[in-house]
């Protein structure tokens, strides 16, 4: 099952992207304890992937994060390691707006073209660094949406994302076959950075052009700042320079 879905009331994107607020003391079973110290720890590599195939590597703690092929893009995915996988990924869960445009989609769905997927640059996004916090906010996502009535249960969900880790991903370089449909309004929100990117127009394999297009290949950079207790995987590069001491 996927977050990413149309939502049917717009007003919910706005709350789960505005909404500052406190757990009722009722609800206290829910309730996350904060990523120990400030998030301080800078960890860095760069990647590459091709259309259809799948960028995947260990984070640390447990948690890998993944650029997951579908037949549109990418979804960027944290998930256990090992063993069975959640009904939502831990990023998902952590990055609000749910089941609409959302940064972890580097598809050209809700009428993205390829080169507003490509536009769209940085994305950050958030994550859980501990399966804990991902199941409190699996029980929250899902009593919410099992009561949708609920003001308690919609600020449970909103608290969530409050403790996560933090995480940028910068398109460096692509190819594209460039869709031919107009900008949809969604896209000109966001897709700024077209020009700027580094980018190839390709033709398509068949010859033909679509309303979309299709990204072909995207080399990127990926940024996590992590809790100070976190100890990324072996092959990133690791500055602990901000943490306090």
């Amino acid at each position: 099952m996927n977050l990413f879905r149309p939502m049917k009331s717009p007003a919910c994107i706005a709350l789960f992207l505005l909404m500052d607020l406190s757990l009722p003391a009722q609800h206290t079973s829910t309730h996350l304890q904060p990523l120990p110290a400030t998030a301080c720890v800078s960890a860095v590599r760069e990647g590459e992937v091709v259309a259809g195939a799948k960028f995947a590597e260990p984070i640390g703690g447990g948690i890998s994060i993944l650029l997951d092929p579908i037949a549109s893009g990418w979804v960027v995915r944290v998930e256990p390691a090992s063993g069975s996988l959640p009904a939502h990924d831990f990023a998902e869960l952590a990055t609000p707006p749910y089941k609409s445009v959302n940064p972890l989609l580097i598809t050209t769905d809700f009428n993205f073209r390829a080169q507003d997927v490509v536009g769209w640059n940085p994305r950050q996004f958030q994550f859980f660094a501990r399966a804990t916090q991902a199941d409190a906010a699996q029980r929250a996502y899902d009593f919410y949406f099992a009561h949708l009535n609920d003001a308690a249960a919609m600020e449970r969900l909103a608290e969530m994302p409050q403790t996560a880790a933090a995480g940028t991903l910068t398109i460096l370089n692509a190819r594209l076959v460039p869709g031919t449909a107009n900008q949809a309004p969604a896209a000109a929100m966001v897709a700024a950075h077209f020009q700027t990117t580094q980018h190839t127009l390709v033709q398509s394999p068949d010859g033909k052009g679509s309303p979309q297009g299709r990204v072909m290949w995207m080399q990127f950079r990926i940024k996590l700042l992590l809790p100070s207790g976190f100890h990324p995987a072996a092959g990133w590069q690791v500055d602990r320079s901000r943490c306090p001491r």
